[in-house]
């Protein structure tokens, strides 16, 4: 019982746990929730609560007239630069970040929600402890330990395809990426120092629509030669097979026609023996 119990832990069959907490550090049920949040003693992810204001999402205007004449540089500019803050604050201060995601979502319980994943625990509880008693553009900020270390279990795989029905309100994650520029600079900043992050290649962190695209490519170049697009791996091995096994046909035929050629003489030249022979004979009786 206790070896099932503890397979079923944090998924959905868990009807004593929240499983979406366990997933994503919230529910959208919060406090009220009928399942238990298991907040973690230790870990190495700390979670910002609703850190980051859109300004897409802000209501300053009913119309949203104030964002006309804002173009989508200028709005990712004003995310890289957040998100440059927060990411060198931290690991400037408590210690080398693994990694850092944004959400993009509209629910209360993830919009804005800042994910900081740092390298130890040990760092990860000094931000935690640290950070609770800091302030970031005029508000105070929110922060605790979260059990969410893979973000692959945590993000909406339907968003990073382009086909979450939900939008904003989905209830898994739905991370903001950053400029590809920024990546490279910020993730590129441990290397220096003799860190090397994770899925690192090419001197920048991948996001999940990066590793996606990623996977899509390398199945495209792997069809090919296990036989799809046309099945030409296919045709290539048979056509090598063929030609070793006319190769070896030929080989076999000349062996044949040498030795029916060898034949032919030893039998030639023991007739005309048996010929002549034969009118010996003839001649001595005659």
């Amino acid at each position: 019982m206790a070896e099932y119990l503890a397979s079923i832990f944090g998924t959905e069959k868990d009807k004593v746990n929240c499983s979406f907490f366990f997933k994503i550090g919230a529910c959208t049920h919060g406090e009220r929730c009928s399942r238990i949040h298991n907040r973690p003693t230790f870990s190495q992810t700390i979670l910002l609560q609703n850190l980051y204001i859109n300004p897409q999402n802000s209501a300053k205007t009913a119309d949203g007239s104030h964002l006309a004449n804002v173009t989508d540089e200028e709005m990712q500019e004003h995310y890289d630069n957040f998100f440059e803050d927060v990411f060198v604050e931290c690991e400037d201060k408590y210690g080398p970040v693994e990694e850092m995601n944004v959400c993009d979502n509209l629910g209360d319980h993830l919009v804005g929600n800042v994910y900081v994943k740092f390298k130890k625990e040990e760092d990860a509880d000094k931000a935690h402890k640290d950070l609770n008693n800091r302030w970031f553009g005029g508000r105070p900020v929110y922060a605790e330990l979260t059990p969410v270390t893979d973000f692959r279990e945590a993000c909406c795989r339907q968003y990073e395809t382009g086909e979450c029905t939900r939008s904003g309100f989905c209830n898994f994650m739905h991370l903001k990426p950053i400029s590809r520029k920024l990546r490279s600079e910020l993730y590129g900043r441990g290397n220096r120092g003799g860190y090397e992050p994770l899925n690192n290649k090419q001197g920048g962190m991948i996001d999940l629509k990066d590793e996606l695209e990623m996977e899509k490519k390398q199945k495209r170049e792997r069809s090919p030669r296990d036989g799809g697009g046309g099945g030409g791996g296919d045709r290539d091995r048979r056509r090598d097979r063929s030609r070793d096994r006319g190769g070896r046909r030929e080989r076999s035929r000349d062996r044949d026609s040498r030795h029916r050629g060898e034949d032919g003489e030893e039998g030639g030249s023991g007739s005309g023996r048996m010929k002549d022979e034969r009118s010996d004979e003839r001649g001595g009786r005659y």
